[in-house]
């Protein structure tokens, strides 16, 4: 997400960014490609005209704090008002409530409630320690009720069956009562949708409310609509009470009007972003790392949590056990290393989050086919002798043809992984002994000055 607008905001604010004074002409030429850039986002047309006025009539009076060029504090400013046009702090979901906490999700067909509705249960499974249930009041697709029924199986919630015959609102009514009798603390229920919001959908939904009563009342929209989605919320927002939004398909929308222009024209914040089809991709919506991702500067805090909630925290440990007692780094290490990778959302996931990256043009990392070169080198690795992999050095002509034939590759590509490895294996002898903490004072001091604030430089290079 972001992606083409990450880099025309980092080119425009990187040719201000070193100016040692600000005028109005060089101010009013950035806000102007500013501007731009949000209409290009599909950023709707009132939530620009408001932010580039905010920017300009602060600009004016700009004060910088020591430490800062002009156009460091002028960054800064961009960064601070994006943070405030997202919505200005992470609005949680709020399960302070009666148990069975119930959350209902409310949208249009098509704008994934269902696997939203799985992945959500997951995430309070696994992140928040609650016992959840699901249950779908979709009457109308009895294949949703069925694609619920799996993800319910597939991510550990409690299933509660519900019938095409019922009506949506008994069905919520029963399932509440279902679920206090379970013990259950959570309570997601999926309703139906419809192309466009008519009256019949309207009516249903608000029956549904009014018989559960729930806590919170999630409206999932498709983050590829452009500002046709905050529209689409604002007019959902107008007859029904909600409490959040969860913006999906993120992965696939490069132009992020949707997460943009949402919270500005609803008044109602964003809770969660749906980043992938897996039942784990979906992120809580940080206002402040997001703006810093959209002007480059990355997302690293978050690409930290997911380093420490999605790495194996036993092979990490005897990986460094086996490194500091002098046993050199394996080919079945490796395999380790890239297959808990592509487990956090693959390279260009994690890519994605740190610094100056995000500048770059929206392909440049699709460009590298990173996930599909990942896989080859772990078929190429898993055609080999578990002798080999624990000892690459006796891999020699005959072994490679043997190897390159069993994962479908060719001799060069064996040649490549064993280049890689080797240099990898390199590196790793060099962090034993105190030599990370070297590397990274080395990697600090050659670090430019003058960074914002608590982060990077925008569009820092790597």
């Amino acid at each position: 997400m972001f992606g083409q607008l990450t880099q025309r905001l980092s080119e425009t604010l990187g040719r201000i960014r070193g100016r040692g004074r600000l005028t109005e002409d060089n101010i009013r030429g950035a806000l102007r490609e500013v501007r731009m850039a949000l209409l290009e986002a599909d950023v709707a047309l009132p939530v620009v005209k408001q932010f580039i006025s905010q920017v300009k009539r602060k600009a004016v009076g700009l004060e910088v704090n020591s430490g800062l060029q002009p156009g460091q504090a002028f960054v800064k400013l961009v960064h601070d008002e994006l943070v405030e046009l997202l919505g200005g702090t992470t609005a949680p979901l709020d399960l302070k409530a009666a148990r069975p906490v119930v959350v209902l999700m409310a949208g249009l067909q098509g704008s994934g409630k269902t696997t939203s509705s799985g992945k959500l249960a997951r995430f309070l499974i696994e992140k928040q320690n609650q016992k959840v249930g699901v249950v779908s009041a979709d009457v109308y697709r009895p294949a949703a009720i069925e694609q619920l029924r799996l993800l319910a199986e597939q991510v550990g919630a409690e299933w509660i069956a519900s019938d095409v015959n019922q009506k949506p609102a008994d069905i919520a009514t029963n399932a509440h009562a279902e679920a206090r009798r379970l013990g259950l603390d959570v309570l997601i229920v999926d309703t139906a949708g419809r192309l466009h919001i008519d009256d019949a959908m309207m009516g249903e939904i608000k029956t549904v409310h009014a018989a559960v009563k729930p806590h919170e009342t999630l409206f999932v929209v498709d983050a590829m609509t452009g500002q046709d989605a905050a529209n689409t919320a604002k007019a959902f927002h107008e007859a029904l009470p909600l409490s959040g939004i969860v913006l999906t398909k993120t992965d696939g929308d490069a132009r992020g009007g949707a997460a943009l222009s949402v919270r500005k024209i609803t008044g109602c914040p964003v809770k969660f972003l749906g980043v992938g089809e897996k039942t784990e991709a979906l992120e809580i919506f940080h206002p402040d790392r997001l703006a810093s991702r959209i002007l480059g500067m990355g997302d690293v805090l978050s690409l930290v949590e997911e380093v420490q909630s999605k790495v194996d925290k036993k092979e990490a440990e005897k990986l460094a056990n086996k490194l500091a007692k002098g046993k050199g780094f394996d080919l079945e290490d490796l395999r380790s290393q890239m297959l808990q990778m592509e487990n956090m959302g693959g390279m260009e996931s994690m890519l994605g989050k740190l610094p100056g990256v995000g500048a770059l043009p929206p392909d440049a990392l699709k460009n590298q086919n990173i996930s599909k070169e990942t896989g080859r080198m772990v078929a190429i690795i898993n055609s080999m002798t578990p002798k080999e992999r624990r000892n690459p050095d006796v891999i020699r002509g005959s072994r490679k043809k043997r190897i390159a034939m069993g994962s479908g590759t060719q001799v060069q590509d064996v040649n490549r992984l064993l280049k890689q490895y080797q240099q990898m294996a390199k590196m790793m002898k060099k962090m034993r002994g105190g030599g990370m903490a070297r590397m990274m004072r080395q990697l600090k001091n050659k670090m430019p000055g003058g960074f914002p604030p608590g982060g990077m430089p925008p569009g820092g290079q790597m």
